[in-house]
């Protein structure tokens, strides 16, 4: 459906300059990372201003997951991130969660890792056992943010926004930690990764630039 997605994200760019230039745009419609690309790249708003969200879900559920596993509230569970692609290439970041104050990668094994990752990956499709779709946990993460942007209350998440060199990146958007406020994006903000979890993100972003590369 990507090119119909395009198409109809362009012409909701078309309105928006034309009503609206000077609002934050937050996108969740799919495939996520292209469309805020394309969103940002035809309005010409500043990327700041056109923000992703689907990170910070792919995150909650990386959380829960790990809750689930380790049998512990989730506020036990620090820095469980998900990065890059909202989509099959999508890089959940296992080298700096804590799971009760201890590093996981210390309790899990090679294994286990994967079989998060897929668990991860493939949660929307256990969704559809029970409902049509997963639109409750994206609205609670976009409700988030728009109480940030309107409240003016810094808040960080995972967020898609277009990169300009950072993790070493350009003409993709895609998923990265970020700190959100009234102005949009305020910081984006550099984590340090281990060696696989880089070339992982190097991957997820090739696979988001194919993408925009195929579109007609």
């Amino acid at each position: 459906m990507i090119d119909a997605q395009v198409k109809m994200i362009k012409e909701i760019t078309n309105q928006i300059k034309k009503y609206c230039p000077l609002a934050i745009v937050l996108i969740v419609s799919n495939p996520l990372d292209v469309l805020t690309f394309v969103f940002q790249k035809e309005t010409q708003l500043s990327r700041n201003k056109v923000i992703g969200i689907a990170s910070s879900l792919d995150s909650s559920r990386f959380r829960y997951l790990l809750s689930e596993k380790f049998k512990v509230k989730q506020s036990r569970i620090i820095d469980a991130l998900v990065l890059g692609e909202h989509g099959d290439s999508m890089v959940p970041i296992f080298s700096r969660v804590k799971v009760n104050h201890r590093n996981l990668l210390e309790i899990i094994n090679k294994s286990e890792k994967e079989k998060i990752s897929t668990e991860i990956r493939d949660y929307w499709k256990s969704l559809r056992n029970f409902k049509s779709r997963s639109q409750y946990g994206i609205a609670k993460n976009t409700f988030d943010v728009i109480r940030s942007i309107i409240k003016n209350e810094d808040l960080t998440i995972p967020a898609s926004i277009v990169l300009n060199g950072e993790y070493g990146e350009k003409d993709v958007s895609m998923g990265i930690p970020v700190k959100l406020n009234q102005d949009g994006v305020k910081e984006i903000i550099e984590i340090k990764l281990d060696k696989s979890e880089n070339e992982l993100l190097k991957i997820s972003a090739q696979t988001i630039r194919n993408y925009i590369k195929s579109l007609n």
